[in-house]
């Protein structure tokens, strides 16, 4: 099975790509659900992140306070590496534990779509990989309308981030989003051929769906 990457910077659309990917029938393993699962109430990691960063982070039913959390670490780069360094180990073996289902099912092709990929290091190791931009300025304007964040806070955001001409550096493919979403859908269809194309695997396996026009 061939493992394809997907990422992008804050607010840049990958997660709409990814969920073009999924109504064409393509398997995506979404590394920040994976994220989520790991921390759920009474996991490991979560008594990692209670023990680090203490009990304000989370909600009265044991639940993660993302936001809280996402505010403390966006601001502190040392604690964003403590808590990556918790969770990220966890959310590999899970990755692993899907790549390998999909493989045991019979799948010839599946995508990992994860925001830090190339931080991460992965970045070769999901090819060819896509990368999503957006311009500065649309990913601002998407932070504050979607999220509700100031601009300071976006800003910080974004700054938290690899900077995104890094990012391009290693892309095989680039989606460029700052235009109408039928516009992005195009070019994730684009993308999905180029992929299914050098890697072999029939695209026809991927119809676009019948009343997505």
């Amino acid at each position: 099975m061939h493992l394809f990457g997907l990422t992008g910077g804050i607010a840049s659309g990958k997660s709409t790509v990814a969920a073009r990917f999924r109504a064409r029938g393509l398997p995506v393993v979404d590394a920040d659900a994976l994220a989520r699962d790991v921390v759920l109430p009474g996991s490991a990691a979560a008594q990692e992140i209670r023990d680090a960063f203490g009990s304000g982070m989370f909600a009265d039913d044991g639940t993660l306070d993302r936001k809280a959390m996402a505010a403390l670490v966006f601001s502190d780069p040392e604690k964003r590496a403590r808590l990556n360094a918790i969770t990220h180990p966890k959310i590999a073996v899970l990755s692993a534990q899907c790549a390998s289902d999909l493989r045991a099912r019979g799948e010839p092709l599946a995508c990992y779509e994860a925001a830090l990929l190339v931080e991460n290091g992965l970045a070769g190791a999901f090819m060819p990989l896509i990368v999503v931009a957006a311009s500065e300025a649309t990913q601002l304007a998407r932070l504050t309308a979607r999220d509700g964040l100031s601009m300071a806070d976006a800003e910080a955001r974004i700054r938290a981030q690899m900077p995104l001409a890094a990012k391009l550096k290693v892309a095989t493919i680039v989606i460029h989003n700052d235009g109408p979403l039928a516009l992005l859908v195009d070019q994730a269809d684009a993308a999905l051929s180029d992929v299914a194309t050098r890697l072999g695997v029939p695209l026809d396996r991927y119809p676009v769906p019948p009343d997505a026009r």
